[in-house]
């Protein structure tokens, strides 16, 4: 079972990526290869072995991740799992990668495995880093319906089959819409609380395009997805619940602006999950509709 890892960065964490590089050459097992992306930005200094490749413009997080799984030859194939760390953190751990290649050598249905973020200083895991609506024990391994787009491996088998992350997306959502594109292929995603990515504690919010890319996108993986009766009743369900959060009024107005924006633009390719998929993801404890 043959890992390699993709990290995007825009270099201006250079600490920070070394000491991820080395916690991913301190891995047990056999010697990960590892691509490092500067997004339209140049590549710090890194380790003697580790590819680089830099671009001359920022594509986004999934247009700079399918640029470094492209690296690893045509839809990653050069190897079996391909591990996507945010540049930020840290595998604390030195049986990650073991615990990585056991899971798919022994459950050949599994397509990708979300790891669970804990904060380096307090060990905490934010309730946003769980997968689930059922968020409140963040130890509990389970099967869920989507994964955590900083800290994860992916089955190279399942880009093969379904594609990669959207580059159009640039931010946000992009891994709930590979997550659904897997799981309507029959592939399965677990969380697993017991590989760990250390990383600080941060809001999404810190992002200055955050309130409208969350929204625009959210109405973009609704019309790329799920069947005709479902996107007014999940982007209504996701319209109620903005609201209730009661968002500031400039955020709030870049949400709603956000929101006509994936209306009025393209979307991509519409492929609707199957409804035996729509089953599948409320037997998982999260119907489509939220």
């Amino acid at each position: 079972m043959k890992l390699g890892a993709v990290i995007i960065t825009m270099g201006n964490r250079p600490m920070e990526l070394r000491a991820l590089l080395d916690s991913v050459a301190a891995q047990d097992g056999d010697r990960i290869e590892v691509v490092v992306v500067g997004n339209g930005a140049p590549v710090p200094d890194v380790p003697e072995g580790v590819r680089t490749v830099e671009l001359p413009e920022n594509l986004g997080i999934p247009g700079g991740r399918n640029v470094g799984i492209e690296a690893f030859g045509p839809g990653g194939t050069d190897v079996d799992v391909l591990l996507f760390l945010d540049d930020d953190g840290r595998l604390p751990r030195t049986d990650t990668a073991e615990l990585c290649r056991r899971a798919f050598a022994e459950d050949p249905e599994l397509g990708i495995v979300s790891f669970r973020i804990a904060d380096p200083e307090t060990g905490v895991t934010q309730r946003r880093h769980v997968p689930r609506l059922r968020a409140s024990d963040p130890m509990r391994s389970s099967r869920v319906t989507t994964f955590l787009g900083g800290a994860n491996a992916v089955r190279t088998a399942v880009l093969a089959e379904v594609g990669g992350l959207p580059d159009a997306f640039f931010y946000a959502h992009e891994e709930t819409d590979l997550a659904w594109r897997a799981l309507d292929a029959g592939w399965l995603i677990d969380y697993r609380a017991d590989m760990v990515l250390s990383h600080p504690a941060t809001a999404p919010s810190r992002h200055a395009v955050y309130h409208r890319m969350v929204a625009r996108n959210r109405v973009w993986l609704a019309r790329r997805n799920l069947p005709a009766p479902l996107v007014p009743v999940y982007l209504g369900t996701w319209v109620l619940l903005t609201l209730v959060r009661r968002p500031s009024l400039p955020a709030l107005k870049a949400w709603s602006g956000g929101f006509r924006e994936g209306w009025a633009t393209p979307c991509g390719p519409r492929r609707p999950m199957r409804w035996r998929t729509v089953w599948r993801l409320t037997k998982l404890g999260r119907p489509p509709v939220i």
